[in-house]
């Protein structure tokens, strides 16, 4: 097995400080730098500098770092070909991803799991992107759900990690329910553009994908508020002040007001949703499982959540 000290190594270089890296990895800041300075001596390397209060690495330690993913890959394909061997599990198992994948994908993920390994225990993280990434590195979770375009990590020429795309999430719109629109089947994006629109920050990637549908279209969209999280931008169209786009994969179960309708012509809109894992543990047979279950649960929900919603309005 791979020595904890270098991951720890790993892991500071991927958070930067000592005391990021006690944070992530549930250690105090002086056993982190404890477990720095013995890998340095069993090694005989300087792997840190000083850098004012802090640490960096010295050219050995990146060097050092950079040479070790092929270590850590190697490493992964023999233990997961070990564990399919053996036909053993692990003890632990750990999942995290962005809010909307944690309810609607890792919750029943769990569940399954748990259904059926009665001694499994596993983590369920709600985290970023990028702290689902210090977290595979630092090995405190074993699948990442990630929506690809926030992932602050370019997966196709990061050698830590391998991706598998899950679904492409189209984003539907949202309007309140007395809305012209709220009753049909589909909408396309021009026939909207004189609405109050609700969208995130400008800098950020969603409403980067939102200006460059309206781009697309010769169209300029009218943006009255701008909201951060999915629950905000629901609440002010279920009070009537402008409409938005919901990704399919956010539930309205349970909303009151506020209306579901698909959006169609050219300029619809989707996000890639991929799920990440460390190099060379895909074959492990609980990543392998946990891959298999979350398109399962992704595809059962594209396919059923217009549906499901439209009888709860009947209702």
């Amino acid at each position: 097995m791979i020595d904890a000290r270098l991951i720890t190594l790993r892991t500071f270089a991927q958070c930067g400080t000592v005391a990021a890296t006690a944070q992530l990895m549930g250690y105090s800041a002086s056993a982190v730098s404890a477990q720095l300075r013995e890998l340095q001596r069993a090694l005989g390397m300087t792997l840190l500098a000083k850098d004012g209060r802090g640490l960096r690495l010295t050219a050995t330690g990146r060097d050092l770092v950079r040479r070790s993913d092929v270590l850590i890959t190697t490493w992964e394909e023999v233990r997961s070909a070990a564990l399919t061997a053996g036909g053993h599990v692990p003890t632990h198992f750990g999942i995290g991803g962005f809010s909307t994948a944690a309810s609607q994908l890792l919750a029943p993920l769990a569940s399954r799991l748990l259904r059926t390994r009665p001694e499994l225990e596993v983590r369920v993280w709600e985290a970023s992107p990028a702290r689902c990434f210090d977290l595979l590195v630092a090995e405190h979770i074993d699948v990442a759900v990630v929506v690809s375009m926030q992932g602050q990590v370019h997966l196709e020429e990061d050698p830590r990690f391998e991706k598998m795309t899950l679904l492409d999430d189209p984003l539907d719109v949202m309007v309140p329910s007395d809305h012209a629109v709220a009753g049909r089947d589909s909408v396309e994006l021009e026939e909207l553009v004189g609405e109050r629109w609700i969208t995130d920050q400008p800098g950020s990637p969603y409403h980067a994908l939102f200006t460059a549908a309206f781009t697309t279209a010769g169209l300029s969209p009218r943006i009255s508020h701008e909201a951060i999280e999915w629950e905000t931008a629901i609440s002010l169209v279920g009070a009537g002040v402008g409409v938005g786009l919901l990704p399919r994969l956010a539930s309205l179960e349970g909303v009151a007001n506020v209306s579901r309708v698909r959006l169609t012509g050219a300029e619809r809109l989707s996000r890639k949703v991929i799920a990440a894992v460390r190099a060379g543990s895909l074959s492990s047979p609980l990543q392998d499982e946990s891959i298999r279950i979350l398109r399962e649960i992704s595809q059962g929900i594209l396919a059923t959540r217009l549906e499901d919603e439209v009888r709860a309005e009947a209702r």
